[in-house]
């Protein structure tokens, strides 16, 4: 009796699941590639997870290779340049939270701000161009501007009589090298989420507001920036999410032998153990410990923001 009871419930899901597919499937036609998409690219490598665990040959292959348990794990956790990517990837990951998150938001309630309509566009349409270049040209765009003889910002440093700094091979000017580079070129794209988000606040309330002979600034810490705090939320969830997944491509273009004590992080070392190493096993591993930790993370900032907030994204 117990098991016909569960298996009613589920004839009714199923018996549901059923009626719906067969009144909406060209959504579940529309939703095909991409289911299978992330099946073949997302999924299906998870099989390959096995070698972190294993003494991984390329000629035995993964079934074949023999299981060594958290042997990889501990030698990582004994590697001086492992903990050291780790260092990096927290240090530079909370730089970008800490400054580059309150970027876009912040140029979302700039661009709110302006009346003009073809300024506003215009303004627009340049802090977006950045985030459409290829991270390639970015980082000679980098190089460029802060190469020690032509450089445009050595040649300013030498309007004043000082020295030229070779700012790349400089272990201490990377990180804000690094963070300014990526908010310059991500901020203006991720305020189109806030002005968003901006556009779907009631204009009733700032009419309220100026019958109320309240100001500009005063309506955007009363009105605009509680009405968008749920976006702000969902949104910083997210980047914790990433916080281990510092921008990889731009970090490899940038960074150099002597830059690595402050620029090394562990999809970096991941690329040196991997790649060039040939260590696939201890590669794995590495980037085994990354993704549960950017798991643990944005569980735990979606249990906080549920419990206090009442906003998470699940």
């Amino acid at each position: 009796m117990a098991a016909a009871r569960q298996a009613k419930p589920l004839k009714q899901k199923l018996s549901r699941f059923v009626d719906h597919f067969r009144n909406d499937w060209q959504i579940y036609l529309m939703l095909l590639p991409t289911i299978i998409w992330m099946i073949v690219f997302l999924y299906k490598p998870m099989y390959g997870l096995q070698i972190a665990f294993k003494d991984y040959s390329i000629f035995r292959g993964v079934a074949a290779s023999p299981w060594v348990g958290f042997e990889h794990f501990q030698t990582l956790f004994s590697n001086d340049q492992f903990l050291r990517a780790i260092k990096n990837t927290i240090i530079i990951s909370a730089l970008n939270l800490l400054f580059g998150f309150p970027a876009p938001i912040i140029l979302a309630l700039m661009f709110n701000e302006i009346l003009h309509a073809t300024y506003k566009r215009t303004a627009q349409t340049i802090v977006y161009l950045p985030h459409f270049i290829s991270t390639v040209i970015i980082a000679g765009i980098v190089t460029t501007a802060f190469s020690p003889t032509a450089g445009v910002v050595n040649t300013m440093i030498g309007w004043f009589g000082l020295d030229s700094i070779y700012f790349l091979t400089k272990p201490e000017w990377f990180r804000p090298i690094f963070v300014s580079t990526g908010i310059w070129q991500e901020a203006g794209f991720g305020s189109i989420v806030f002005l968003a988000a901006i556009a779907g606040v009631n204009p009733s309330l700032y009419e309220s507001a100026v019958v109320d002979g309240a100001s500009r600034w005063q309506m955007m810490w009363r009105i605009t920036i509680p009405s968008i705090m749920p976006t702000i939320i969902i949104m910083l969830i997210i980047r914790i999410g990433n916080i281990m997944e510092v921008s990889f491509e731009l970090i490899i273009l940038l960074y150099q032998p002597a830059t690595w004590s402050t620029a090394d992080v562990v999809n970096t070392f991941v690329y040196r153990q991997g790649l060039e190493s040939g260590q696939y096993d201890v590669a794995a591993a590495a980037g085994l410990f990354n993704a549960v930790v950017a798991f643990v993370l944005v569980m735990t900032a979606n249990t906080l923001s549920r419990r206090y907030s009442r906003t998470s994204l699940w």
